[in-house]
């Protein structure tokens, strides 16, 4: 298995980037209904802020720019969005429906604390 620790860097950096796309997208979808339109009920001010987070950290995190701190923001956001969406229906993230918000808040944790790794704009600077 030693083998496949030379590949950590670039399934790292694969990851971070496809995280920062994915939450990108929930982003659009909660500001302009692209690639789907919003659920409904989602409307409001905190929607937009929530979209406007979610779009502005995505694409910093999938580009590897203020990586850090763009993903403790997305971690926390996604920590709240837990608690105030999700928790209310019920202790567990099967039963609540919260384990994208679970995996998203715990995911952007790791790239907080590991950092933009390879091909990524911090790591040019």
């Amino acid at each position: 298995m030693a083998g496949f620790s030379k590949w950590s860097p670039q399934a790292y950096a694969l990851m971070r980037i496809m995280f920062g796309l994915l939450f990108l997208c929930h982003g659009l979808s909660k500001l302009v209904g692209f690639p789907v339109p919003p659920p409904p009920g989602a409307a409001g001010p905190v929607v937009y802020a929530a979209g406007l987070i979610e779009l502005v950290c995505g694409a910093l995190v999938a580009a590897g720019l203020f990586t850090r701190w763009a993903a403790f923001i997305a971690s926390g956001q996604m920590a709240v969005a837990y608690f105030m969406v999700h928790f209310p229906r019920g202790f567990y993230p099967m039963i609540n429906q919260g384990e994208l918000a679970v995996l998203y808040c715990f995911g952007f944790l790791l790239i907080a604390t590991h950092g933009p790794g390879i091909w990524s704009v911090d790591q040019q600077i």
